[in-house]
């Protein structure tokens, strides 16, 4: 089992920035794929970014590529997402999801586990 513990959401204005940080436990070295996704209400969870392995290769959805950032600090376990210029449609639940796989980092369901979530809410 892995468990994965997000922090970081917050309410922001919008054009300001946020730093999500996600901690992995357990049995992490399974792990080859992390990844954060957002569901707004109403929504279907959709990919945002995911870093396969060391942090040498990193994906992410085109209409967040140069807003977003993630990257990871393999001694901690953890992962980080750092969100600029934030939107009103930026506004959502943003989980941590950790895969044993590296073939589909974009792919919800190649995710095996997932974290509780946290509010991010940009104001207009």
């Amino acid at each position: 089992q892995v468990q994965l513990v997000e922090s970081g959401g917050g309410l922001v204005q919008a054009g300001g920035s946020l730093r999500l940080s996600c901690t992995a436990s357990g049995r992490t070295f399974s792990i080859r794929t992390l990844g954060w996704f957002r569901q707004a209400p109403g929504k279907e969870r959709e990919f945002v970014a995911g870093i396969i392995g060391s942090g040498r290769s990193t994906y992410y959805t085109d209409s967040m590529k140069g807003r977003f950032t993630i990257s990871r600090e393999n001694a901690k376990n953890a992962i980080y997402l750092q969100m600029n210029s934030l939107k009103p449609e930026d506004t959502a639940v943003y989980y941590c999801g950790a895969s044993s796989s590296a073939a589909y980092p974009r792919t919800t369901g190649a995710y095996d586990y997932w974290g509780q979530g946290t509010q991010v809410t940009v104001s207009s």
